[in-house]
Protein backbone atom coordinates (compact mmCIF):
# COMPACT_ATOMS: atom_id res chain seq x y z
CA UNK A 1 0.00 0.00 0.00
CA UNK A 2 2.64 2.22 1.14
CA UNK A 3 4.50 2.11 -2.17
CA UNK A 4 1.15 2.51 -4.28
CA UNK A 5 0.91 5.53 -2.77
CA UNK A 6 4.52 6.76 -3.15
CA UNK A 7 3.60 5.65 -7.20
CA UNK A 8 0.64 7.75 -7.56
CA UNK A 9 2.53 10.80 -5.54
CA UNK A 10 5.77 10.25 -7.81
CA UNK A 11 3.00 10.08 -10.96
CA UNK A 12 1.03 13.54 -9.92
CA UNK A 13 4.03 15.36 -9.73
CA UNK A 14 5.26 14.10 -12.97
CA UNK A 15 1.88 14.93 -14.28
CA UNK A 16 2.03 18.31 -13.05
CA UNK A 17 5.39 19.16 -13.97
CA UNK A 18 4.49 18.03 -17.80
CA UNK A 19 1.33 20.13 -17.41
CA UNK A 20 3.77 23.16 -16.31
CA UNK A 21 6.07 22.62 -19.13
CA UNK A 22 3.53 22.18 -21.81
CA UNK A 23 1.94 25.48 -20.30
CA UNK A 24 5.62 27.14 -20.29
CA UNK A 25 5.66 26.36 -24.40
CA UNK A 26 2.27 28.45 -24.95
CA UNK A 27 3.31 31.41 -26.70
CA UNK A 28 0.98 34.21 -25.96
CA UNK A 29 0.65 36.37 -29.54
CA UNK A 30 -0.84 39.44 -29.30
CA UNK A 31 -2.32 41.64 -32.81
CA UNK A 32 -3.78 44.81 -33.37
CA UNK A 33 -5.20 45.16 -36.74
CA UNK A 34 -6.13 48.12 -38.75
CA UNK A 35 -9.43 48.56 -39.71
CA UNK A 36 -11.45 45.04 -39.89
CA UNK A 37 -14.35 46.78 -40.76
CA UNK A 38 -13.44 48.80 -44.00
CA UNK A 39 -12.83 46.01 -46.37
CA UNK A 40 -13.00 42.38 -47.19
CA UNK A 41 -9.76 41.68 -47.25
CA UNK A 42 -9.17 42.61 -43.85
CA UNK A 43 -12.40 41.06 -42.83
CA UNK A 44 -11.19 37.79 -44.29
CA UNK A 45 -7.16 38.12 -43.00
CA UNK A 46 -8.54 38.33 -39.60
CA UNK A 47 -10.68 35.18 -40.20
CA UNK A 48 -7.28 32.97 -41.37
CA UNK A 49 -5.32 34.49 -38.34
CA UNK A 50 -7.87 33.47 -35.85
CA UNK A 51 -8.58 29.74 -37.76
CA UNK A 52 -4.52 29.30 -38.39
CA UNK A 53 -3.94 29.83 -34.47
CA UNK A 54 -7.14 28.16 -32.78
CA UNK A 55 -5.19 25.27 -34.84
CA UNK A 56 -1.90 25.85 -33.05
CA UNK A 57 -1.98 23.98 -29.50
CA UNK A 58 0.72 25.98 -28.09
CA UNK A 59 -0.58 29.09 -29.58
CA UNK A 60 -3.02 31.36 -27.40
CA UNK A 61 -3.92 35.08 -28.82
CA UNK A 62 -5.46 38.41 -27.87
CA UNK A 63 -6.92 39.54 -31.47
CA UNK A 64 -7.58 43.41 -31.27
CA UNK A 65 -9.03 45.71 -33.76
CA UNK A 66 -8.31 49.42 -34.00
CA UNK A 67 -10.82 50.57 -36.14
CA UNK A 68 -8.85 53.21 -38.04
CA UNK A 69 -8.05 55.04 -35.21
CA UNK A 70 -4.62 55.54 -34.16
CA UNK A 71 -5.32 56.57 -30.64
CA UNK A 72 -6.83 53.38 -30.21
CA UNK A 73 -4.41 51.44 -31.72
CA UNK A 74 -1.62 53.27 -29.03
CA UNK A 75 -3.67 52.30 -26.26
CA UNK A 76 -4.18 48.11 -27.59
CA UNK A 77 -0.73 48.50 -27.81
CA UNK A 78 -0.32 49.83 -24.44
CA UNK A 79 -2.78 46.81 -23.39
CA UNK A 80 -0.78 43.93 -24.96
CA UNK A 81 2.45 45.71 -22.75
CA UNK A 82 0.80 45.27 -19.25
CA UNK A 83 -0.93 41.84 -20.23
CA UNK A 84 3.04 40.45 -21.23
CA UNK A 85 2.36 38.89 -24.13
CA UNK A 86 5.38 37.25 -25.51
CA UNK A 87 5.21 38.52 -29.15
CA UNK A 88 3.07 41.75 -31.03
CA UNK A 89 1.93 41.44 -34.24
CA UNK A 90 0.76 45.15 -35.66
CA UNK A 91 -0.89 46.16 -38.48
CA UNK A 92 -0.13 49.95 -38.37
CA UNK A 93 -3.01 52.72 -39.03
CA UNK A 94 -0.67 55.14 -39.61
CA UNK A 95 3.52 54.10 -39.97
CA UNK A 96 4.73 57.26 -37.92
CA UNK A 97 2.00 57.60 -35.42
CA UNK A 98 2.76 53.88 -33.89
CA UNK A 99 6.61 54.39 -33.50
CA UNK A 100 6.59 55.03 -29.86
CA UNK A 101 3.95 52.84 -28.74
CA UNK A 102 6.12 49.92 -30.21
CA UNK A 103 9.46 51.26 -29.22
CA UNK A 104 7.75 51.00 -25.84
CA UNK A 105 6.90 47.46 -26.77
CA UNK A 106 10.38 46.95 -27.45
CA UNK A 107 12.03 48.41 -24.13
CA UNK A 108 9.50 45.86 -22.53
CA UNK A 109 11.27 43.27 -23.84
CA UNK A 110 8.63 42.18 -26.56
CA UNK A 111 8.89 41.21 -30.06
CA UNK A 112 6.91 42.95 -32.64
CA UNK A 113 6.22 41.90 -35.74
CA UNK A 114 4.88 44.48 -38.25
CA UNK A 115 2.34 43.34 -41.02
CA UNK A 116 0.82 44.01 -44.24
CA UNK A 117 2.08 47.78 -44.16
CA UNK A 118 5.64 48.39 -42.41
CA UNK A 119 5.89 51.28 -39.88
CA UNK A 120 8.24 54.00 -40.81
CA UNK A 121 11.71 53.68 -41.39
CA UNK A 122 12.79 55.23 -38.49
CA UNK A 123 10.87 52.74 -36.29
CA UNK A 124 12.52 49.62 -37.82
CA UNK A 125 15.36 49.17 -34.81
CA UNK A 126 12.44 48.54 -32.73
CA UNK A 127 10.42 46.37 -34.82
CA UNK A 128 11.92 42.19 -35.58
CA UNK A 129 10.74 41.41 -38.86
CA UNK A 130 8.01 42.74 -41.36
CA UNK A 131 5.61 40.18 -43.14
CA UNK A 132 3.72 40.86 -45.75
CA UNK A 133 3.55 42.53 -49.26
CA UNK A 134 6.52 44.37 -51.33
CA UNK A 135 4.12 47.64 -52.15
CA UNK A 136 6.74 49.63 -53.69
CA UNK A 137 7.26 46.12 -55.97
CA UNK A 138 3.02 45.96 -56.88
CA UNK A 139 3.03 49.39 -57.46
CA UNK A 140 5.93 48.95 -59.86
CA UNK A 141 4.07 46.14 -61.50
CA UNK A 142 0.75 47.97 -61.79
CA UNK A 143 2.42 50.54 -63.69
CA UNK A 144 4.09 48.04 -65.68
CA UNK A 145 0.35 46.31 -66.29
CA UNK A 146 -0.66 49.91 -67.22
CA UNK A 147 1.75 50.48 -69.89
CA UNK A 148 1.80 47.37 -71.66
CA UNK A 149 -1.86 48.20 -71.64
CA UNK A 150 -1.30 51.59 -73.69
CA UNK A 151 1.78 50.60 -75.63
CA UNK A 152 -1.23 47.57 -76.98
CA UNK A 153 -3.60 50.28 -77.52
CA UNK A 154 -0.91 52.44 -79.60
CA UNK A 155 -1.89 55.22 -77.21
CA UNK A 156 1.29 55.30 -74.70
CA UNK A 157 2.79 58.54 -75.97
CA UNK A 158 -0.63 60.42 -75.36
CA UNK A 159 -2.09 58.85 -72.46
CA UNK A 160 -3.10 60.93 -69.55
CA UNK A 161 -4.12 59.45 -66.09
CA UNK A 162 -5.63 59.79 -62.76
CA UNK A 163 -4.51 57.67 -59.18
CA UNK A 164 -6.72 57.29 -56.34
CA UNK A 165 -4.32 56.40 -53.68
CA UNK A 166 -5.34 54.64 -50.06
CA UNK A 167 -5.72 56.06 -46.77
CA UNK A 168 -2.94 59.49 -45.98
CA UNK A 169 -0.65 58.28 -43.65
CA UNK A 170 -0.67 55.13 -44.55
CA UNK A 171 2.63 53.04 -45.31
CA UNK A 172 0.90 50.29 -47.96
CA UNK A 173 -0.42 53.46 -49.74
CA UNK A 174 2.43 55.67 -49.72
CA UNK A 175 4.65 52.51 -50.84
CA UNK A 176 2.60 51.77 -54.16
CA UNK A 177 1.89 55.69 -55.20
CA UNK A 178 5.56 55.42 -54.71
CA UNK A 179 6.28 52.51 -56.54
CA UNK A 180 3.80 53.37 -59.30
CA UNK A 181 4.85 56.94 -59.66
CA UNK A 182 8.43 55.61 -59.61
CA UNK A 183 8.73 53.12 -62.86
CA UNK A 184 5.65 54.31 -64.92
CA UNK A 185 8.22 57.29 -66.35
CA UNK A 186 10.36 54.46 -66.76
CA UNK A 187 8.33 52.32 -68.83
CA UNK A 188 5.67 55.14 -70.43
CA UNK A 189 7.72 58.36 -70.18
CA UNK A 190 5.23 60.02 -72.39
CA UNK A 191 1.86 59.01 -70.02
CA UNK A 192 0.70 62.06 -67.94
CA UNK A 193 -0.21 61.35 -64.18
CA UNK A 194 -2.23 64.92 -63.94
CA UNK A 195 -3.68 64.56 -60.61
CA UNK A 196 -4.02 61.96 -57.31
CA UNK A 197 -6.62 62.06 -54.61
CA UNK A 198 -6.91 59.63 -51.58
CA UNK A 199 -9.93 57.38 -51.65
CA UNK A 200 -8.93 55.99 -47.85
CA UNK A 201 -9.51 52.06 -49.12
CA UNK A 202 -13.29 52.95 -49.49
CA UNK A 203 -15.21 52.34 -52.59
CA UNK A 204 -18.26 54.85 -51.33
CA UNK A 205 -15.21 57.75 -51.80
CA UNK A 206 -13.28 56.25 -54.44
CA UNK A 207 -16.66 57.13 -56.27
CA UNK A 208 -16.90 60.73 -55.40
CA UNK A 209 -13.30 61.37 -55.94
CA UNK A 210 -13.60 59.70 -59.89
CA UNK A 211 -16.81 61.69 -60.18
CA UNK A 212 -15.01 64.51 -59.62
CA UNK A 213 -12.00 63.62 -61.90
CA UNK A 214 -14.71 62.82 -65.15
CA UNK A 215 -16.15 66.65 -64.07
CA UNK A 216 -12.79 68.51 -64.53
CA UNK A 217 -10.70 65.94 -67.12
CA UNK A 218 -12.34 65.36 -70.56
CA UNK A 219 -9.24 63.24 -71.58
CA UNK A 220 -9.15 60.05 -68.98
CA UNK A 221 -7.30 57.23 -70.37
CA UNK A 222 -6.23 54.98 -67.48
CA UNK A 223 -7.61 55.02 -63.43
CA UNK A 224 -4.53 53.56 -61.18
CA UNK A 225 -6.05 52.59 -57.59
CA UNK A 226 -4.19 51.43 -54.21
CA UNK A 227 -6.49 48.55 -54.41
CA UNK A 228 -9.42 46.61 -56.39
CA UNK A 229 -12.01 48.25 -54.06
CA UNK A 230 -11.23 51.68 -54.78
CA UNK A 231 -10.86 50.85 -58.41
CA UNK A 232 -14.28 49.20 -58.80
CA UNK A 233 -15.65 52.47 -57.07
CA UNK A 234 -14.01 54.55 -60.04
CA UNK A 235 -15.45 52.03 -62.05
CA UNK A 236 -18.57 52.39 -61.17
CA UNK A 237 -18.68 56.42 -61.48
CA UNK A 238 -16.86 56.16 -65.21
CA UNK A 239 -19.74 53.46 -66.05
CA UNK A 240 -22.54 55.78 -64.69
CA UNK A 241 -21.03 58.87 -66.51
CA UNK A 242 -20.89 56.99 -69.66
CA UNK A 243 -16.95 57.00 -69.89
CA UNK A 244 -15.75 53.61 -72.00
CA UNK A 245 -12.51 52.63 -72.85
CA UNK A 246 -10.82 53.92 -69.82
CA UNK A 247 -7.91 51.40 -68.56
CA UNK A 248 -8.74 50.22 -65.08
CA UNK A 249 -5.48 49.04 -63.25
CA UNK A 250 -5.42 48.37 -59.31
CA UNK A 251 -2.81 46.61 -57.00
CA UNK A 252 -4.60 43.96 -54.74
CA UNK A 253 -7.06 42.08 -57.19
CA UNK A 254 -10.22 41.93 -54.66
CA UNK A 255 -13.19 39.57 -55.76
CA UNK A 256 -15.49 42.44 -57.20
CA UNK A 257 -12.20 43.34 -59.44
CA UNK A 258 -11.56 39.83 -60.54
CA UNK A 259 -15.64 39.60 -61.75
CA UNK A 260 -15.31 43.23 -63.73
CA UNK A 261 -12.32 41.75 -65.10
CA UNK A 262 -14.74 38.61 -65.85
CA UNK A 263 -16.98 41.09 -67.56
CA UNK A 264 -14.28 43.18 -69.74
CA UNK A 265 -14.60 46.34 -67.41
CA UNK A 266 -11.27 46.25 -65.60
CA UNK A 267 -8.21 45.18 -67.09
CA UNK A 268 -5.78 44.21 -64.18
CA UNK A 269 -4.37 44.46 -60.68
CA UNK A 270 -1.76 42.51 -58.65
CA UNK A 271 -3.03 39.18 -57.11
CA UNK A 272 -2.50 38.83 -52.97
CA UNK A 273 -3.97 36.63 -50.32
CA UNK A 274 -5.42 37.72 -47.13
CA UNK A 275 -5.04 34.18 -46.17
CA UNK A 276 -1.50 33.81 -47.29
CA UNK A 277 -1.12 37.29 -45.34
CA UNK A 278 -2.40 35.97 -42.18
CA UNK A 279 -0.50 33.10 -42.18
CA UNK A 280 2.26 34.63 -42.73
CA UNK A 281 2.67 37.16 -39.70
CA UNK A 282 1.56 34.07 -37.88
CA UNK A 283 4.76 32.10 -38.73
CA UNK A 284 6.88 35.06 -38.33
CA UNK A 285 5.50 35.75 -35.35
CA UNK A 286 6.18 31.69 -33.87
CA UNK A 287 9.16 31.51 -35.93
CA UNK A 288 10.36 34.88 -34.06
CA UNK A 289 9.72 33.41 -30.47
CA UNK A 290 11.42 30.35 -31.59
CA UNK A 291 14.81 32.13 -32.33
CA UNK A 292 14.86 31.13 -35.63
CA UNK A 293 17.00 33.89 -37.60
CA UNK A 294 14.37 35.82 -40.23
CA UNK A 295 14.90 38.32 -43.16
CA UNK A 296 13.80 41.59 -41.34
CA UNK A 297 11.53 42.42 -44.91
CA UNK A 298 9.84 39.16 -45.35
CA UNK A 299 8.08 39.74 -48.25
CA UNK A 300 5.70 36.93 -50.08
CA UNK A 301 5.38 37.36 -53.53
CA UNK A 302 2.02 38.88 -55.20
CA UNK A 303 1.91 38.26 -59.41
CA UNK A 304 0.03 40.34 -62.08
CA UNK A 305 -2.93 39.36 -63.37
CA UNK A 306 -4.80 40.81 -66.29
CA UNK A 307 -7.99 39.81 -68.65
CA UNK A 308 -4.92 37.68 -70.54
CA UNK A 309 -4.20 35.52 -67.56
CA UNK A 310 -6.61 36.15 -64.52
CA UNK A 311 -7.38 31.96 -65.76
CA UNK A 312 -4.51 30.64 -63.76
CA UNK A 313 -5.83 32.36 -60.19
CA UNK A 314 -9.21 31.45 -58.39
CA UNK A 315 -11.35 34.10 -57.26
CA UNK A 316 -10.58 35.87 -54.13
CA UNK A 317 -12.40 35.65 -51.48
CA UNK A 318 -12.52 38.66 -50.50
Amino acid sequence: MKFRNTLAATTAIAMLALSGAASAETMKIGITQNNVGVDSYQTTYEKAFIAEADANANVETVVLDAGGDVARQIAQMEDLIQQEVDAIIIWPTNGEAVIPAVRKANKAGIPVIVTNSNIAEEGFEFVSSFSGPDNITQGSRSAEIMCDKFTEMGIENEAQIVQIRGQPGYTTAIERAKGFEDRLPEVCPNVALVETQPGDWNREKSQKVMEAFLVKYDDIDGVYSGDDNMGVGALNAANAAGREGIIFVGATNFAVGYEAMERGEYWGSIYQSPVDDAKAALKTAIDTLNGEDLPFLNYFDTPKITQDNMGDFTKPVF
